[in-house]
């Protein structure tokens, strides 16, 4: 199936969230999508069939980002299944809040695994076999220069994430494959309303002038601007898509 006029995205955290709506976008924009995805077979069978049903070519794939030996083979299927990758979005992460003084140590560990190691692991396969053209977008948070109290062990794992794609994309020099991360300030996600209460909600919305939260739809665009033509001269840049937050 060594199709090389068909553009290849690989999407970790694709199954839901805002991967799942990078998936829509990708697919709508041409690009056969490799779900990545960790536990939720059945939403990623169902991000698959929406996209096939569409007409166009998406399979999922189950890979613990932090396991290089998974995401060797979550890459491996693309290049078998597609011939080869031309993006990766690495949207996989996890969250875990709490004041420094009372976070749970193990809960560290636990969210620097995936976080930092998984970018890590992701981005080293993406270096690897990401074809000239191509583009690597991962997922920082605007929690970084914000610093929200009860986030620093999330926010410290992003900003490892941000040091990750400034290097990477220095290291590709002369690969004609660009580097850059989306962090995105509060956006509707049911991981984003799991445990804050209407009054914590209707806070986080007010924040930005543009007074709302940002949608999936919001991120995904940005995205789907990142992994194309038009975005070619952005390269090692963290774009803040957080509707103005100061």
């Amino acid at each position: 199936m060594g199709n090389t006029q068909q553009r290849v995205a690989v999407v970790t955290g694709g199954s839901r969230g805002i991967g799942r709506q990078v998936v829509r976008w990708l697919a709508v924009e041409g690009f056969a999508v490799v779900v990545g995805y960790a536990n939720d077979a059945d939403q990623a069978g169902l991000a698959v069939k929406e996209i096939v049903e569409a007409g166009r070519r998406a399979i999922a794939v189950r890979a613990d980002v932090a396991d290089e030996t998974a995401v060797a083979a979550l890459f491996d299927r693309a290049e078998q299944a597609y011939g080869g990758v031309d993006v990766v979005v690495h949207a996989a992460a996890r969250t875990s809040l709490a004041p420094i003084a009372d976070l749970d140590l193990a809960e560290l560990d636990d969210l620097h695994r995936t976080n930092v190691r998984g970018t890590f692991v992701v981005n080293q396969q993406a270096a690897r076999r990401v074809r000239a053209g191509g583009a690597i977008v991962n997922f920082s948070s605007s929690d970084v220069a914000l610093a929200p109290v009860g986030h620093a062990a999330y926010a410290a794992s992003k900003a490892a994430v941000e040091a990750i794609t400034l290097i990477l994309a220095r290291e590709l020099r002369g690969r004609d494959v660009t580097v850059n991360a989306v962090a995105p300030g509060p956006t509707a996600t049911d991981l984003f309303f799991d445990g804050k209460d209407e009054e914590t909600i209707a806070h986080l919305a007010a924040q930005p002038p543009l007074q709302r939260l940002g949608t999936p739809e919001d991120i995904a665009e940005i995205v789907t601007f990142l992994a194309s033509p038009a975005a070619r001269w952005v390269n090692g840049q963290v774009l803040r898509a957080n509707g103005g937050i100061a």
